[in-house]
């Protein structure tokens, strides 16, 4: 009777010991289970953001992936360059105020050629001549897979003067790098390294005046 009661005994542990270990379990299954799951709340919680409409109405704005939009906006970034710096029109003002827009976005080889381009008088000239100068971007080819990023730029330039209009091929290369944004520069990026490959005249058309 007494060994029988032993047996009991040694039963009842065994079985307390295995329900003390199936609870440890169920709750370090529970506590990780819980940090999981406010992990990842709270990393959807940063890719929200929240925007106040005059400070009265409140719109939840999903954020996007930063680097899915860098492609995007290194083209846009060096299109926006091409179009300040090879812009033109007759007014002295004008030109510097672009050409000082543009040179917030490239380092100092792109500052070398305006030099080079105001020692020859090619922007008296433009001037003097009441020459307008319009460029248009073709294409932007870039290699985002190595750093600093190399970049083509193929685009034409229309000069257009009282009597005719002439269109140019410009081809130039440069390299991208990463920068802290701004409002002058709001793509984050800096122009290094500008080349002019190409630069030459394609085909020029007489204009018809009306009278």
């Amino acid at each position: 009777m007494e060994f029988k009661s032993l047996k009991n005994i040694e039963t009842s542990f065994r079985q307390i010991r295995l329900f003390g270990i199936v609870m440890v379990s169920l709750c370090a299954f529970i506590a990780i289970g819980a940090v999981v799951l406010s992990l990842n709340f709270a990393e959807k919680q940063r890719e929200k953001i929240y925007v106040l409409d005059n400070g009265k109405s409140l719109m939840l704005a999903l954020s996007q992936d930063m680097e899915q939009n860098r492609p995007a906006e290194a083209r846009e970034h060096v299109r926006r360059f091409h179009e300040l710096f090879f812009t033109l029109s007759p007014d002295k003002s004008a030109i510097e105020h672009n050409i000082n827009r543009a040179m917030s976005l490239a380092d100092r080889s792109a500052y070398n050629y305006y030099s080079d381009y105001v020692e020859k008088g090619y922007y008296n000239r433009i001037i003097a001549g009441n020459i307008t100068q319009v460029l248009q971007v073709d294409s932007i080819v870039a290699d985002f897979n190595d750093y600093p990023y190399q970049v083509r730029t193929y685009a034409r330039q229309m000069i257009i003067r009282q009597s005719n209009v002439t269109e140019r091929s410009l081809i130039t290369n440069c390299r991208l790098v990463n920068t802290g944004r701004s409002d002058d520069n709001p793509n984050g990026f800096m122009i290094e390294g500008l080349t002019i490959l190409e630069n030459k005249d394609l085909i020029t058309t007489k204009r018809t005046l009306s009278q």
